[in-house]
């Protein structure tokens, strides 16, 4: 069954509406839900890269730099495109709570492979199993949030920015804790305690969710019907088992290599939201109004994207320019590397009350959703444009941390000015057939991103990082003004939704 506007309304009026906040008690639950699960990511996002290409010597897998900047960044992509299988398995099978669990206890398995000394193989296990459960978690546990407002409930904006902080307050400890660790002591160590982390996390959820969930995220919005469930496993059966002979054959005569398979995810980074869109347009299940929407859903999913493939960066280009290209130790104090990760939540810790403030101070005079998108795009570009300007001063030399500190907060008031307003939107824009699977599509734009990331990290030497920074940068300007004066367009095609 396809859940309606008033079976919506009858969710979220069974969670206890006042109680965090001023907000829905559910917040609570998924708020350090999130932020447990945010801690165990970037904690081990902080040090990964490093672990990849460090020398055996210094506890690491001695592997090429470039590759482990590409790995790095298909790694992020395949995180975030496996959403479309926990948002297909929530809407269709088993509801978002319980993919919310599932998906926790796979990223916790995840870590404690990556703990356990075993070289490659187990970082590639390690990396399996955290890109399924965090496709199974991240989209569903936005998705439930939304469940718990009623439609045209003011406070879901602001909701949103506070589930938002609770993400990034997560991830500013991580690589504090977790960095610290990994970098001076062991990287195993930093490994287990992002375990621990997640750990965490699923306690939090186990305990609350029952009494402050109410019915919220129990509900599966459009069931597999019976011949739909055998036709499902048909499918998947015979996937697999073409996988596995494709692969039989490839790897040994060397026709799959690491390189193959980051070119392959590049393009599925293009292609699968492209078909998500086809798929949604032109189902049955889609209304008209509902087809409006998705159409200005698309402008606002490419401006994500290309904010995406700047802001994510910083577990890349930016680790290794923290690594490689910044005075560390300053004032008699070492900086470890992994600290600069800690940057971009602390920003959005600090400026986050003040921005979910502005937008329920403007109301009705806050910029619209795509405006506040072209914003984003702006200070995303301003970032990269910075950046630069240090590299090509110094003449190669390395620059002070100062730069990096700033490129961090610049590209942070783009990332508030779209990132919790693309939350909210999506949940907003959603057809009701399609309510998770969509945020799934949301977590897609920053899977294209990294895709693309994976192949232009390539580029990058300390030789031509003005020319990379520059390029980059001012490709987010452009668009950004592009957007902005399509704005009035893409609002009239959201059908009254703001």
């Amino acid at each position: 069954m396809v859940m309606s506007s008033i079976d919506k309304q009858q969710i979220a009026a069974s969670v206890p509406q006042r109680g965090f906040f001023g907000h829905p008690k559910g917040l609570f639950t998924l708020f350090f839900t999130e932020f447990w699960e945010r801690f165990s990511y970037y904690g081990m996002r902080a040090i990964l890269v490093y672990y990849m290409y460090y020398e055996v010597s210094k506890g690491g897998l001695g592997l090429d730099e470039h590759l482990a900047l590409a790995i790095m960044s298909i790694y992020g992509a395949l995180v975030y495109m496996s959403g479309i299988i926990g948002g297909w398995l929530a809407d269709r099978v088993f509801g978002t709570s319980r993919a919310v669990f599932y998906g926790g206890l796979l990223i916790m398995a995840g870590h404690i492979a990556l703990a356990i000394p075993g070289g490659v193989a187990a970082l590639f296990v390690s990396m399996a199993l955290i890109v399924l459960g965090t496709g199974l978690l991240k989209p569903n546990v936005s998705s439930i949030v939304g469940d718990m407002y009623k439609p045209g409930d003011d406070r879901r904006d602001a909701g949103f920015s506070i589930f938002y902080m609770g993400i990034n307050l997560g991830a500013f400890l991580a690589p504090l804790v977790v960095g610290t660790a990994g970098m001076k002591y062991n990287f195993h160590l930093g490994f287990g305690l992002a375990a621990v982390g997640m750990f965490l996390g699923l306690i939090v959820f186990i305990a609350t969710r029952k009494k402050n969930l109410g019915l919220a995220g129990t509900y599966v919005p459009n069931p597999l019907t019976p011949a739909e469930k055998k036709k499902a496993a048909s499918i998947m059966a015979v996937g697999a088992v073409v996988i596995a002979v494709l692969l039989a054959i490839l790897i040994p005569n060397g026709w799959f290599t690491v390189e193959t398979f980051i070119s392959l995810v590049g393009i599925l980074g293009i292609i699968i939201p492209i078909i998500y869109f086809v798929v949604m347009y032109r189902s049955p299940k889609t209304t008209a109004e509902e087809r409006s929407r998705v159409i200005a859903y698309i402008p606002l999913f490419i401006a994500s994207a290309m904010f995406w493939a700047i802001q994510e960066q910083g577990s890349t280009i930016l680790a290794n320019y923290a690594d490689k290209r910044t005075q560390l130790d300053v004032a008699g104090i070492h900086l470890s590397p992994a600290w600069f990760q800690s940057l971009n939540p602390l920003f959005i810790i600090l400026l986050a009350p003040v921005f979910a403030w502005m937008w329920v101070k403007l109301g009705k005079r806050q910029p619209t959703i795509p405006q506040k998108f072209a914003l984003g795009l702006l200070f995303a570009g301003l970032s990269f444009i910075v950046i630069l300007v240090p590299g090509h001063l110094s003449g190669g030399g390395l620059v002070h941390p100062i730069w990096l500190v700033l490129s961090y907060f610049i590209v942070v008031l783009g990332e508030l000015c779209l990132s919790p307003v693309g939350l909210s939107a999506t949940t907003k824009l959603a057809p009701a057939a399609f309510s998770a699977q969509t945020m799934s599509l949301w977590f897609l734009s920053n899977a294209a991103a990294q895709a693309i990331n994976a192949q232009l990290v390539r580029f990058y030497t300390p030789e031509n990082e003005t020319a990379y920074f520059g390029t980059i940068g001012g490709a987010a300007v452009v668009l950004s003004v592009i957007l902005f004066l399509l704005a009035p367009s893409i609002q009239r095609l959201m059908k009254g939704v703001r």
